[in-house]
């Protein structure tokens, strides 16, 4: 097993990127960060002001990106928006976590390099935790560095036009009930 720990105590800098909904949590995670000696890049929201959360997480990915920094927590309400927003940017593997377990295995099975949280739908005990376990484990490779060459390979294909899903309309994609909403 590859022990690849994304940060930690190599100097490596965390991109942090929160809206209006993850204010709050945000404030925490950044305090945890800093007890334990890790380095961040806070690329805001500075306030509970509402805001809207794609700029930031778009500050925050492409600091990455152009390897500024390491990896990225981002917080919204749900996070729903934010690892929507990030997974937008090539190069980007954003999870949405809600417990321990799937910060575990989005590090060692996906590689991701972004976490994205709730600020609204997670205490902040367990939000550390899950910063924390994210944090502190590696991807694996192997078949897992397989799948991510895949994903890799679709990007390139969906960026250069050609079709990665044959379907022609949003019928044959979605069942007819999501078609009607």
């Amino acid at each position: 097993m590859d022990d690849e720990v994304i940060v930690m105590d190599n100097g490596a800098v965390i991109a942090l990127a929160c809206d209006h909904g993850g204010f709050e949590l945000m404030s925490e995670i950044k305090a945890y960060l800093g007890d334990r000696g890790l380095k961040f890049a806070d690329f805001g929201t500075y306030s509970s002001d509402r805001c809207d959360y794609p700029d930031f997480a778009r500050r925050a990915t492409d600091a990455i990106i152009s390897g500024q920094c390491a990896a990225g927590i981002l917080v919204c309400g749900t996070g729903v928006g934010m690892s929507i927003a990030a997974n937008r940017v090539p190069g980007i593997r954003a999870a949405l976590c809600g417990d321990c377990y799937t910060a575990e295995l989005t590090r060692r099975h996906n590689d991701a390099n972004v976490l994205a949280l709730g600020g609204r739908v997670l205490g902040s005990g367990l939000a550390l935790k899950i910063v924390e376990t994210f944090l502190d484990t590696g991807f694996e490779g192997g078949r897992h560095g397989e799948r991510i060459a895949m994903l890799d390979a679709n990007r390139s294909a969906a960026d250069t036009g050609l079709r990665v899903n044959s379907a022609s309309s949003a019928e044959q994609v979605w069942p007819v009930a999501m078609t009607k909403m």
